[in-house]
């Protein structure tokens, strides 16, 4: 186990955060739509070959089509043609490979076509958006663990829509579910979750691909209604909030001077580090994200 700082591909930023992300933890990036959240993302996962040797991998929860331009960016970025995994049921044992368990972006809710609030949906169609949550949870757990088993330790959640109230999303019920029964167990029982039946047979395997829940760090971008920073810096949050729960919180948004309109980020916590308190303006240019006060 490492415990180095994840760095975020964003030189600047990674000042600020006291020389990174913390690994083991989870840290939420909020802005609204178009304000450069992607970017980040791909910024910190393509940082995880020159740290960690393995970029990190990308899981897509958008539902209703509307494309998050990873694969684009990816190319402009980074020349990165993403591997996206097969959403098709496979055996489990394929993960072995790292042909076959190594990939780098899974969207399984791509045709979905659904809103993702409770509020909705009549009963029976709650009844049919669980159940088919819970036939792509097996697909979701072969994604996370045969990456996490060739040497990924950084994992992107992106396509989170916002909504009135955290309880009422379908998303954030997906990725409580993913964040403790997938990023925050250890790997032996994720693997039992993912063989069943079959552990046994393949035991061995596991044994002999272990890695550790203390190096994995998480980076889930959320889509917010407000698009002035100083209104998410205004936000309340709701009991249970994944925000209340996440150890970073990086705030992206719309900030004036003068007669234009700048891009800006905050980092609003940052639990068990120092970090800096200020706003700072930013660009995306053709690499990416660059702070821009210096």
């Amino acid at each position: 186990m490492t415990h180095q700082r994840l760095q975020t591909g964003v030189t600047r930023l990674d000042e600020l955060l006291g020389g990174g992300l913390l690994p083991g933890t989870l840290t939420v990036v909020l802005g609204a739509t178009g304000i450069g959240k992607t970017q980040l993302g791909l910024q910190f996962a393509q940082q995880g070959l020159a740290q960690e040797g393995e970029r990190g991998i990308l899981f897509d929860m958008s539902s209703r089509g509307d494309s998050q331009n990873h694969a684009a960016y990816a190319q402009r970025l980074f020349d990165w043609t993403l591997q996206e995994a097969d959403p098709a049921d496979r055996a489990a044992e394929s993960i072995w490979s790292r042909d076959s368990g190594r990939s780098d972006s899974l969207h399984l809710f791509r045709q979905a076509g659904r809103r993702v609030t409770l509020s909705d949906l009549d009963f029976d169609q709650q009844r049919e958006w669980k159940a088919d949550m819970n036939r792509k949870l097996e697909r979701t757990i072969r994604f996370f663990y045969g990456n996490f088993i060739h040497g990924v330790r950084r994992c992107i959640i992106d396509g989170i829509e916002p909504t009135d109230r955290a309880s009422d999303s379908f998303q954030f019920e997906l990725f409580e579910y993913i964040s403790h029964q997938i990023l925050r167990k250890d790997c032996e029982w994720v693997a039992r979750d993912l063989f069943r039946e079959r552990f046994r047979d393949n035991a061995a395997d596991v044994q002999s691909h272990p890695y550790h829940i203390e190096d994995i760090g998480g980076l889930l971008l959320c889509t917010s209604k407000e698009v002035l920073l100083d209104d998410l810096l205004t936000r309340p949050l709701e009991s249970g909030d994944v925000l209340s729960n996440a150890n970073t919180i990086i705030l992206m948004g719309k900030v004036r001077n003068g007669s234009r309109m700048e891009r800006a980020l905050h980092v609003a916590k940052h639990r068990g580090s120092a970090c800096d308190d200020g706003i700072h303006t930013f660009q995306v240019e053709q690499q990416g994200i660059v702070l821009t006060d210096g």
